[in-house]
């Protein structure tokens, strides 16, 4: 939603609240804006629909969890239709072009998995495998809610340095899915992608007494 949206959907809100028999506060209405932002008021109207003739939980208020799930759906739910979304893309898209999803976890669990060139040329008896590690993580993510990711998907290409040489532009990653949703993706990712892991050698650490517990520094004094 935009800024513009706020007043209409906090009108809303208080609409349904009222429905239930119940005040919205400015407290209130802060936290549904937050929660709801993501989506177009459209979408929010017609989930708080979808609530309150539910012959189960209509008969209880919404609260911003219930709306996250039909929104949303569940976990499980996410994890399956970004695998969809995958799963098309390394055969319509290939190894050979950079792309861009318009999910930031999808772009988080290709990382881990080895990049997109490596889950392109995935051997089909492993395909399955491979869904079974990318739902998983997918799921890890999104349960997470903040993370970094990289702002594209690097397909098997020449670097970037070979095309300015020559004069010409780096090739345009393929969007999947929602256009508008991937270009945020890409505008709010890492470039050099998810920050690495950094490390000591045991050398250091014995050089840098500094860096250790209290306890340890005793046990090395004794």
């Amino acid at each position: 939603m935009q800024p513009s949206d706020r007043a209409p959907f906090a009108q809303l809100i208080t609409d349904v609240l009222a429905y239930y028999r119940q005040d919205a506060s400015r407290f209130v209405l802060d936290l549904w804006w937050s929660a709801c932002q993501g989506f177009e008021l459209e979408q929010v109207r017609t989930a708080l629909q979808r609530h309150a003739t539910d012959p189960e939980r209509g008969q209880f208020a919404p609260k911003v969890a219930d709306l996250a799930r039909i929104l949303q759906g569940t976990s499980t739910d996410r994890a399956a239709l970004a695998w969809g979304k995958v799963h098309e893309a390394m055969s319509s898209v290939g190894a050979y072009q950079d792309v861009v999803f318009d999910d930031p976890a999808i772009h988080a669990v290709i990382e881990d998995l080895g990049g997109w060139p490596k889950v392109c040329r995935t051997q089909l008896d492993e395909l399955s495998y491979l869904q079974h590690r990318f739902t998983e993580s997918h799921r890890a993510y999104t349960g997470r809610g903040k993370f970094e990711y990289p702002r594209r998907l690097m397909g098997d290409r020449s670097p970037d340095h070979e095309y300015s040489a020559k004069g010409l532009p780096p090739p345009k990653p393929a969007l999947v899915g929602n256009a508008e949703r991937a270009k945020q993706v890409f505008l709010q990712g890492n470039v050099a992608g998810k920050a690495a892991i950094s490390y000591q050698a045991l050398a250091a650490l014995e050089a840098a007494p500094s860096a250790l517990l209290p306890a340890e520094r005793e046990g090395q004094a004794a």
